[in-house]
């Protein structure tokens, strides 16, 4: 690896737009991979992302923007794909360039729909990436914020902790406080799982539930958390960790959350279809829930927040009276 890496960084959402934002402070210049053509003229003439966090001006200097997947893994030997995980298989479709020897991070919160692995289990499955070469960015972080250059913090976890340490670096700032983990397994799976509470959490608010339920939910939503975790990768870690318990808590309450404002026009009588089409977003929670739920089929841990979105997502359950039994299941 080189004295000083090069990071290139995947995808053209809000999510990779705060990424590249926190890359341009401490790099001379960084790769960014997006497939909207349209998206990166405008950057290059307005200097920022005319579709997510519009607010961010970049120095485009500093960006080598592409819409070429295979120029941006060229250029750089740490990777961010921050895509989301239902569209990653249709991208890596389109690699040419090998990911030998190259440094994979992954900040993205749900499972990939081919596999029904979550990102760093594909990468390593698939394409052979030792797990030394596999991280992840997670929160309590949302872009909205970072965008606003609020007090931010971020959990990077590797396998190795000289390239956690290289990317915490690389994305700490003024306003990103960066700590690093060996946890990269659970902390990927509590990034997607926080998504399925979240939605949990805004169908409780569309159906009328106040502050006071929201709070068993979430406290019963980090417990079962833990159970799901320690069934598919056992070792020692402390769930309230900001890691854990810190991203739920900000994904089940935010304004800014994708998936509670999913869950909300759930709970107020949407349909799923219609609800993804007034978003224009993708809600993560609406696939991890599927996942989630087909994988414990297996691990058999006592989940009855994911088996409850589950029912309404997918078997056509009304929410009322779903919610309704798990008011009586949770304590």
């Amino acid at each position: 690896m080189k004295n000083h890496p090069k990071f290139a960084v995947v995808g053209g959402g809000s999510w990779a737009t705060a990424i590249a934002k926190m890359l341009c402070v401490n790099e001379d210049e960084i790769a960014w991979y997006m497939r909207n053509e349209d998206a990166i003229a405008h950057i290059k003439t307005h200097h920022h992302n005319p579709n997510y966090l519009s607010s961010v001006e970049f120095n485009t200097k500093k960006l080598r923007l592409t819409s070429d997947i295979n120029e941006a893994v060229a250029f750089a030997d740490y990777i961010i794909f921050a895509i989301p995980s239902a569209f990653l298989g249709g991208e890596l479709k389109k690699l040419t360039e090998s990911l030998s020897g190259k440094v994979i991070f992954s900040a993205i919160k749900g499972i990939v729909p081919e596999t029904s692995l979550i990102v760093g289990e594909h990468f390593h499955e698939v394409y052979d990436i030792p797990y030394g070469n596999i991280g992840v960015i997670t929160g309590p972080c949302h872009a909205e914020e970072v965008a606003l250059e609020r007090l931010s913090y971020l959990t990077i976890a590797c396998g190795d902790e000289e390239k956690a340490k290289v990317m915490a670096d690389a994305l700490s700032g003024n306003y990103i406080k960066a700590k690093i983990t060996d946890d990269i397994i659970g902390t990927e799976y509590a990034a997607m799982l926080k998504n399925i509470y979240a939605i949990a959490a805004g169908i409780a608010h569309g159906l009328g539930y106040g502050d006071n339920f929201q709070s068993v939910l979430m406290s019963n939503g980090i417990r079962e958390m833990k159970r799901f975790i320690k069934k598919v990768h056992k070792m020692k870690r402390n769930i309230n960790d900001s890691a854990y318990l810190g991203d739920l808590l900000v994904t089940g309450y935010s304004v800014f959350s994708r998936n509670r404002m999913f869950g909300n026009m759930i709970g107020k009588g949407y349909t799923v279809k219609s609800a993804m089409m007034e978003m224009s977003m993708v809600a993560e929670g609406y696939y991890a829930a599927k996942s989630a739920f087909e994988l414990n089929r297996k691990h058999k841990a006592k989940t009855p927040i994911i088996d409850a979105v589950h029912a309404i997502l997918y078997e056509g359950k009304e929410a009322r009276p779903v919610f309704k039994k798990l008011t009586e299941k949770l304590d």
